[in-house]
């Protein structure tokens, strides 16, 4: 075995070749390596981002676009009636829109504003039926008039009606259509709260004018969609043993008087599309007291609700003479506090509704009468019945 016994041990075993060639290419891959990183960060460095942007036009100085950006520019809305030192623009007018083609092939579209054509703040034109309801608990300010009892609503420039601005939007579909009116709100702050969070929002709701925070519920039920409207107190035939409350309105005292106290309720709140009576047996029965009341609620641009609860109401003859629209209320639906016996006379509304096309429905801000309309109109629109705001029911002269 040639073998060294006196030899320290290991010493006899063979030395490891070296592999030297091995060693010095995976220096030269590396290297290489390394080189090509560094130059693809350079390149792309000095290439840009792949987007071909079109220089920023010189000043009269006109010139083509490059074939691969194409600018467009929104066209303006049709003009409408704006107030004085206002221009009138569509919501997506004022826009300039630039579209850049990547290297890819893909398209980059940017909107960037565009540069007014006259001096002024631009007025988005929102001429149509109803607000948009993220602004809808902010009034039309064209629409309201500064007095000395508060800004009152009146017809607009253009010839738009509060009655038209505040309306809560429908279908417009020829079907069975019921409005429901809850009113009393402001009166209960509970109630009031119960009556916004719990009814759907297509349920009308009215707060009568001697509530408390009536401009703060009626932001909030602006903003939930509810229509609303205004509830002022009328002269009942038992008056004075039953009393409305403050500021009712008189068949004893002149029109002038009565003017004055309806627009001391006007001027407590806005948004609304229309006064309801309180009470007022007496009052509504009356042409002489109700004529100039009626006159000026039309000439402002507001519709008139009567709760028809009174058999000798002039209502109609004088809204018709007035041209002031008007609706009459079908049924009372909560003479019985009880929730089955409400639930009742929703049925009998729809029966009305079903043989005339529509029907109104009113009822006070009672517990038994919020959870017997909530738990109701959920069922209504699986049996085809569309609730609508009370504005889309009325009888107007001046509809087209």
């Amino acid at each position: 075995m040639n073998t060294d016994l006196h030899a320290p041990l290991g010493q006899n075993r063979k030395a490891k070749r070296q592999r030297p060639g091995i060693l010095r290419t995976g220096r030269v891959v590396a290297g290489i390596c390394l080189v090509l990183i560094g130059a693809s960060s350079l390149y792309t460095a000095f290439r840009g981002d792949g987007l071909k942007r079109e220089k920023p036009p010189v000043q009269n100085q006109t010139a083509a676009p490059p074939s691969e950006t194409v600018q467009n520019q929104v066209p303006p809305q049709p003009p409408s009636a704006a107030a004085p030192g206002m221009a009138p623009s569509g919501p997506r007018s004022g826009a300039n829109v630039e579209q850049m083609v990547t290297g890819d092939g893909s398209v980059v579209t940017k909107y960037s504003p565009r540069q007014r054509d006259g001096n002024g703040p631009v007025l988005v034109d929102a001429s149509q039926i109803g607000q948009d309801p993220r602004v809808a608990a902010l009034p039309n300010d064209a629409l309201l008039e500064e007095t000395p009892f508060g800004r009152l609503p009146i017809v607009g420039p253009d010839g738009r009606r509060p009655m038209e601005q505040y309306a809560r939007p429908w279908s417009g579909a020829h079907g069975t259509r019921i409005a429901i009116v809850v009113s009393g709100l402001g009166l209960s702050q509970t109630g009031t709260q119960r009556a916004i969070q719990q009814l759907p929002e297509e349920v009308t709701l009215a707060f009568a004018a001697s509530g408390n925070s009536l401009q703060r519920w009626m932001q909030e039920a602006r903003r939930g969609g509810h229509e609303i409207l205004l509830q002022v107190p009328f002269e009942p035939f038992d008056y004075p043993a039953n009393d409305p409350g403050p500021d009712t309105l008189l068949t004893s005292t002149s029109a002038a008087k009565n003017i004055e106290n309806l627009h001391r309720a006007m001027g407590e709140i806005t948004n609304y599309t229309g006064i309801m009576n309180y009470q007022g047996g007496r009052f509504l029965s009356d042409p002489n007291a109700m004529e100039p009341v009626m006159r000026d609620i039309g000439k402002r641009g507001l519709l008139f609700l009567d709760d028809g609860t009174s058999a000798q109401s002039k209502t109609a003859a004088i809204a018709k003479g007035t041209e002031t629209p008007y609706a009459f209320a079908d049924v009372q639906l909560d003479k019985q506090l009880d929730v089955n016996a409400i639930i009742q006379k929703l049925d009998e509304l729809e029966r009305v509704a079903k043989r005339n096309g529509q029907a109104i429905g009113v009822a006070a801000a009672f517990d038994e009468s919020i959870d017997a309309i909530a738990q109701w109109t959920q069922e209504a629109a699986m049996r085809g019945i569309e609730i609508v705001g009370v504005a889309a029911l009325t009888n107007d002269l001046k509809r087209p």
